[in-house]
């Protein structure tokens, strides 16, 4: 499975040279893993309050081609595995309706409660396992 979400590049995530900073894009596979999750039928405060955070331990990216101010992007989240314990997304950054590709990444997330890497609760495993088909 693996979910698109649209955002249009703010003149803030411009640089001097009037591209996208590449570290918006980090921020981007941010809001594409969060809408991602929510799809499932997952909502991070209801994890929070029950003690689970999702801590990033990797995370990485490759740029291909700038974005600028206004474009329109699509943020495709696609979930590559999973355990009880973690979660590994991939990432693909195209302006919305182009097929090149202007970023790609990966990032890894550990379960925990109390700082503690956990095993997660079949009340979450069993929706995002939903995301891997």
């Amino acid at each position: 499975m693996f979910l698109t979400t649209l955002h249009r590049v703010k003149f803030f995530d411009t640089d001097t040279m009037g591209v996208v900073h590449h570290s918006n894009y980090i921020r981007w596979f941010e809001t594409g893993r969060v809408e991602f999750l929510r799809t499932l039928g997952i909502d991070l405060n209801e994890m929070m309050n029950d003690g689970i955070l999702f801590p990033i331990v990797e995370i990485g990216a490759k740029f291909h081609a700038p974005a600028r101010f206004d474009d329109e992007l699509e943020i495709e989240t696609t979930a590559e595995a999973l355990t009880k314990a973690k979660m590994k997304f991939n990432y693909v950054i195209r302006r919305r309706g182009e097929e090149k590709i202007l970023a790609e990444g990966t990032s890894t997330n550990v379960f925990t409660n109390d700082g503690k890497i956990c095993r997660l609760p079949d009340k979450y495993f069993s929706k995002l396992s939903k995301g891997l088909s």
